[in-house]
């Protein structure tokens, strides 16, 4: 099946579907009830939260790095601008980590000189992606010592034994 034949086919399906869909029951009464309930419950601000800040921030990485990946920056390749926005999303995400942890106890001493370490292997892997900007291995390894960064901060401050 060619392309053409596909893309023809889903909208033909998409056309044939009804543009409106009724629910079985009322749902008034539970939106009523979950509104009512949600107001009731008195807003929870602890520093048991922290932790969701880095797991909201990994989850806005993708969703941006995924819109990204639909346009186009001008003048760069697909995996110049992608590697671009690779490392400003993951300065970002490292910096709302860091804050967010500013105020525990880091568990071992040495962990900044490890954060520093896979930065210089970053900065390799930049280097060599100029060499070769197309090479998806080197994106990929660039990704991984980005997310071996973030899981090194996290595991630092918040251990797994602490999390519930």
């Amino acid at each position: 099946m060619s392309n053409k034949e596909f893309e023809q086919q889903l909208q033909n399906a998409l056309a044939s579907l009804p543009n409106e869909i009724q629910p079985r029951r009322d749902l008034w009464p539970g939106i009523e009830h979950a509104l009512n309930s949600q107001a009731a419950e008195p807003v929870v601000t602890s520093s048991k939260a922290k932790p969701y800040w880095g797991m909201a921030a990994a989850v806005a990485t993708v969703g941006l790095l995924g819109w990204l990946g639909l346009t186009q920056l001008p003048g760069l390749s697909d995996s110049a601008q992608l590697a671009q926005v690779l490392s400003q999303q993951h300065q970002q995400q490292k910096q709302a980590l860091l804050a967010s942890f500013s105020g525990q106890p880091a568990l071992t001493d040495n962990w900044q000189q490890q954060v520093d370490e896979l930065d210089a292997a970053a900065l390799a892997i930049k280097q060599a992606l100029k060499e070769d900007p197309n090479n998806p291995a080197l994106l990929k390894m660039l990704q991984q010592v980005y997310q071996q960064q973030i899981d090194l901060i996290e595991r630092v401050h918040a251990p797994a034994w602490q999390k519930i």
